[in-house]
């Protein structure tokens, strides 16, 4: 089974951050959330809601993953960036090449860690400045998936960004078996 680490920062997109925990564990994938204090604290996400991390972050570092995930949202972007154990989580997934996915305002963090030279991307409009436009293909699409590097718009494409998770680390099957039970129409 595939194990994701999910990190929530004060002030992060309940709506990501939700939908993403959610839909990976009706596929069975194991999701760890940690939040960034030492000790485990709940949340307080963009819009108010509390969510309650099943870790801290220095406990989670101590797993290995086949996967994390980024929620956006500010300032909960801001925070994970400013955070240097998120930068050198991201660097050491890129060196043994598994998947790093961030959505909405969070693949600023993955350029931040200059991991998006040269990829294909998509983020949050606005959310990467014109030199880190500079370094990358930017597609105004729900998801973009460049190898390992999954990236995605909004809390409108949270559904689409993980259903691309689910069908990257489970498989096409799983993910129309977890579509299909969520009696989602396609338009």
């Amino acid at each position: 089974m595939a194990k994701v680490l999910v990190p929530l920062a004060t002030g992060c997109e309940e709506l990501e951050a939700v939908t993403i925990i959610d839909l990976l564990r009706r596929a069975a994938i194991e999701v760890i959330t940690a939040g960034l204090e030492a000790v485990p604290q709940v949340v307080r996400a963009s819009r108010g809601t509390l969510l309650t991390p099943d870790t801290s972050l220095d406990q989670a570092l101590k797993q290995d993953y086949d996967m994390v995930v980024l929620p956006g949202g500010q300032p909960g972007t801001d925070n994970l960036n400013a955070d240097s154990r998120i930068h050198s989580l991201l660097e050491g997934m890129a060196q043994h090449e598994k998947y790093i996915a961030a959505i909405c305002a969070a693949p600023k963090v993955l350029a931040h860690a200059g991991l998006l030279k040269g990829r294909r991307v998509t983020s949050f409009p606005g959310a990467l400045d014109p030199t880190q436009l500079a370094e990358v293909q930017y597609e105004e699409t729900a998801v973009v998936q460049d190898d390992q590097i999954l990236t995605s718009r909004g809390p409108g494409t949270a559904m689409d960004f993980a259903l691309t998770i689910i069908e990257t680390l489970a498989g096409k099957t799983k993910r129309d078996q977890v579509e299909q039970g969520l009696v989602r129409t396609r338009q």
